[in-house]
Parts: structure tokens; C-alpha cells; sequence
């Protein structure tokens, strides 16, 4: 399991639980995806005042075209999201 994820993606109710490990301060935002259940993210705003998650959050319904809540790790580089229809 990469970045010390769980183990477990649930994916009841259309909601998956994807690990992220997050890059602030880049030049660009960009995604990469490492596999199904795991991505890298790049961003430009450092994680001030709660900055990058808003990015974050913003960057990812954009790319998945789903709600967004981050379940764990607000204050870390290695996050896990939920994304599904009914957030």
C-alpha cells in the first residue's frame, strides 16, 4: 500500500476513498495517476491558511467531475479524499 493508506477503498453508496500524496508550491497544478486508488497532486498554493486544501479540493471536482471531502490528513501531505454523488 502506498503513503500508509488503509487498505480499504470503500465504495458503497457511489463513494470512493482514493490516497493522495500532495506537492505545494509547484509551478502548475497537475495529476498523476499512480493507480486506481492512488494519486499524486501537484499545486501552487503553499498550505497556509488552509490555501492548498481549497485548491485542492476545487482541482479535484474538476478532474473527477464528483463532490470532493477530504476524510483524513487536512493537515498533511498524505491525504485521503471521498468522492462520490452523495457528499
Amino acid at each position: 500500500m502506498l503513503w500508509g493508506g488503509h487498505g480499504k477503498d470503500l465504495k458503497t453508496d457511489n463513494k470512493m476513498r482514493i490516497n493522495l500524496r500532495i506537492h505545494t508550491g509547484a509551478s502548475k497544478q497537475k495529476i498523476q495517476k499512480i493507480d486506481d486508488k492512488h494519486y499524486e497532486v501537484w499545486l501552487k498554493q503553499r498550505p497556509i491558511k488552509n490555501k492548498a486544501n481549497v485548491e485542492l479540493v476545487k482541482f479535484l471536482k474538476k478532474y473527477f467531475h464528483k463532490p470532493i471531502l477530504i476524510i483524513k490528513g487536512s493537515s498533511s501531505r498524505k491525504k485521503i479524499i471521498e468522492l462520490g454523488d452523495n457528499l
